[in-house]
């Protein structure tokens, strides 16, 4: 079966071609993304306006690439995401995906980018391994849900305010780094002391909820206190706080549910730090850790490819007259 998975809910362009075969083993043959952080860096974050019209300019030669010669009348399905994200982005990918659809007659799926991440793992691994704790980290969202099975999930906690990814990016602008803030506090990270300065962690006892808003305005009123601090030390302690923080919070879910199998993904799951201190947390408690490549951790059409087809292959399809949103809980 011939699935191809369409992304465009942020800044990202992204198109995918996987095959399955008869166990459900999914095949990348191909992964094709189209970035704009050369257009937004100047600005220190995302301009939707800026995004949309370049998804606009990118959508087909990213699909037409990711095809390779494939022609729709072999595609099984098109999955498409529809929601959550930045609601001129989605316009794009998710009209461009149905009319493949309409010309084509091929079934059209809507996925939801979260299941996307959530099942992002088991693109690369061969037998899923439910039930399992899923950490979604990203610029726009930083969630632990228990997923239970394909299409069964509970989110356990989400952050309060700022999402983790978007705490990276801010601290970043504040320390006159480039943009996405994630690779490049990671990458200063490795020259500073984490020890140096001690920022606080929002723990938020008795739940699994986080808070990354405290954190950045420590960082703020650290930095104009003493415009002298390192900053590599800055970033090492940030980094530290706000891994500390996650790999706590992921560790007192496993030992609530009794779950053995841990997911990581979104865009910060690629962060080194956040990567090997949650596999020694898994190692220590005798979990299951199934991080996706790193390649694999940001927006992608091949997790949406993925959950498309898990979705097709129950008999759900969905309306072309479907329309994406911004807001699209995933429960």
């Amino acid at each position: 079966m011939l699935v191809l998975g369409i992304d465009t809910s942020c800044d990202d362009t992204s198109a995918s071609l996987l095959s399955f075969d008869d166990g459900h083993k999914p095949s990348i043959l191909s992964n094709v993304v189209s970035s704009q952080n050369h257009i937004h860096d100047k600005y220190g974050g995302i301009v939707p306006e800026l995004a949309s019209r370049r998804h606009m300019e990118m959508i087909w030669p990213v699909v037409k690439e990711a095809l390779d010669g494939t022609g729709l009348d072999k595609l099984d399905a098109i999955a498409v995401c529809h929601g959550p994200g930045l609601i001129g982005s989605l316009i794009v990918g998710t009209a461009f995906a149905k009319s493949m659809s309409l010309s084509s007659g091929t079934p059209f799926i809507g996925v939801n980018h979260l299941e996307g991440h959530l099942l992002s793992a088991l693109l690369t691994e061969p037998q899923a391994p439910f039930p399992m704790l899923s950490l979604v980290v990203s610029g726009g969202h930083t969630s632990l849900y228990m997923v239970r099975d394909f299409g069964d999930y509970e989110e356990l906690g989400r952050t309060r305010d700022d999402a983790a990814g978007e705490a990276y990016d801010k601290v970043s602008k504040l320390l006159g780094l480039g943009y996405p803030g994630g690779p490049e506090i990671d990458r200063l990270s490795g020259t500073g002391n984490r020890k140096a300065i001690r920022f606080p962690r929002a723990y938020m006892k008795d739940t699994f909820d986080f808070s990354f808003s405290g954190l950045k305005t420590a960082v703020r009123l650290a930095v104009e206190k003493d415009p002298a601090l390192k900053p590599g030390d800055v970033a090492a302690a940030f980094q530290d706080s706000v891994v500390d923080v996650l790999v706590r919070k992921t560790r007192l879910a496993l030992e609530k549910t009794a779950i053995k199998s841990v997911s990581l993904s979104g865009g910060v799951a690629a962060n080194s730090e956040l990567r090997e201190r949650m596999r020694q947390m898994c190692d220590e408690v005798g979990a299951g850790f199934y991080p996706p490549p790193v390649a694999l951790c940001t927006d992608n059409g091949a997790m949406i490819a993925l959950a498309g087809y898990h979705r097709f292959r129950v008999g759900q399809t969905s309306d072309l007259g479907i329309n994406p949103k911004a807001h699209l809980p995933i429960v």
